[in-house]
């Protein structure tokens, strides 16, 4: 597996997430395990099959973090040209038809968040916008068809 390169605040959460599956949702999950267990006979037993199910899900979302962990590069200041989209920058667009302007933190796949502006660098959009500079203007294909935007701004975020 390679490297995934990750800003200080991704690794963070993601370090933070891993610890409550690990501290917390284990023993939540063994508890209810225990708890189905007093209930009898385990083979028609619908509370126990849905903890082994929520076992099982949480011990692979373990696994899954912990993966993503295990090959972390931090990116910081240093790693980040001022000039150009790359991950762990800001960047300011504009939609060249619509006039709707948009930014958005430019993160690894792991840290991705719509809901917060954070697209992965591994995105079309994404993916389109790294390496231009303010100014420039983007035509990115996607699914639905071809975007156009311009680079408004590019700040660093640590």
């Amino acid at each position: 597996m390679g490297a995934n390169y990750m800003t200080k605040q991704g690794y963070e959460k993601l370090k933070n997430e891993l610890d409550y599956l690990i501290k917390v949702r284990r023993k939540e999950i063994a508890q209810a395990l225990a708890h189905a267990r007093e209930f009898g006979d385990l083979s028609e037993n619908a509370e126990y099959d849905a903890a082994k199910n929520e076992q099982a899900m949480n011990e692979q979302k373990i696994g899954d973090i912990s993966g993503k962990l295990s090959n972390v590069i931090i990116i910081d200041n240093e790693d980040i040209p001022d000039d150009k989209v790359y991950i762990g920058a800001k960047v300011t667009i504009v939609d060249v038809n619509s006039g709707e302007e948009v930014e958005y933190m430019m993160v690894s796949d792991a840290e991705a968040d719509y809901m917060e502006n954070k697209i992965s660098v591994t995105s079309p959009v994404g993916k389109g916008l790294l390496g231009h500079m303010e100014n420039d203007e983007v035509e990115i294909q996607v699914p639905a068809g071809t975007l156009n935007y311009k680079i408004l701004k590019i700040t660093r975020q640590f």
